[in-house]
């Protein structure tokens, strides 16, 4: 009885002791430890960026505030009328894409025009490829590919663009499509195989109104946009 109340004295002793560690290690709740980390809470936001131990920054994700979204939105108030359906169809665009400033895109649309327009005088396919969608693509190398055939020569003169204005903007099927319509001033002649002058004016400007429609997948990493359609408003 002696051997088996010492063995069982030792038992209940070496518990206790192991009981004692793992509090020790483990902790105990007491109603005052800090709640699960929310990187999208509002407290932890206003602390910026965590430092590790091995002091690399760890980047928090972020909501964007209303001010910022106030911001974005002056650039467009400013670019086309509020309360207009130009002012929403450019509202709507820039919340799907806020990297969207409608005076940036325009000017990245004149530069692409004058580009395209002489890309094409030139039967330079390989600048238009990168610039117009597949199916506009395959109307233009048409056409450079009939005036080859014919032997037809197209010299142009790129004088500058009078006017440029975004006339629509809409998100469809995750694509944002925008139409401008862009007043230019072009001098251009076209002569056959024997040299002679079969369209236009070779020494008079000519004005060109154009309604042209570009595209970008919202999706795609590519910040590019391409010309999907074309039309004179003429």
């Amino acid at each position: 009885m002696g051997s088996f109340d010492f063995i069982t004295f030792f038992f209940l002793i070496a518990a206790v002791v192991i009981f004692l560690q793992l509090r020790s290690v483990l902790g105990r709740r007491t109603g005052n430890e800090r709640p699960p980390f929310d990187p999208y809470s509002p407290r932890e936001m206003s602390k910026g960026p965590e430092s590790a131990d091995n002091g690399k920054v760890v980047q928090l994700p972020r909501r964007e505030s209303a001010a910022e979204d106030e911001s974005r939105y002056a650039a467009i108030d400013t670019f086309a009328k509020v309360g207009t359906p130009l002012n929403g169809q450019l509202r709507a665009l820039s919340d799907a894409d806020r990297s969207f400033i409608p005076e940036d895109f325009v000017n990245g649309a004149k530069m692409a025009y004058e580009m395209i327009v002489m890309a094409f005088a030139d039967g330079d396919r390989k600048t238009l490829k990168g610039l117009l969608s597949r199916e506009v693509y395959e109307g233009f190398d048409s056409a450079i590919a009939e005036r080859e055939a014919k032997g037809e020569v197209v010299k142009s003169t790129f004088v500058g663009i009078e006017k440029a204005d975004i006339t629509h903007a809409e998100i469809k099927d995750n694509e944002e499509n925008i139409t401008v319509r862009i007043i230019s001033q072009l001098i251009s002649a076209t002569y056959d195989k024997q040299g002679k002058l079969i369209d236009g004016d070779a020494d008079s400007v000519a004005e060109v109104n154009d309604l042209w429609t570009f595209s970008r997948d919202i999706r795609s990493r590519d910040p590019n946009w391409k010309l999907i359609a074309t039309e004179s408003d003429n």
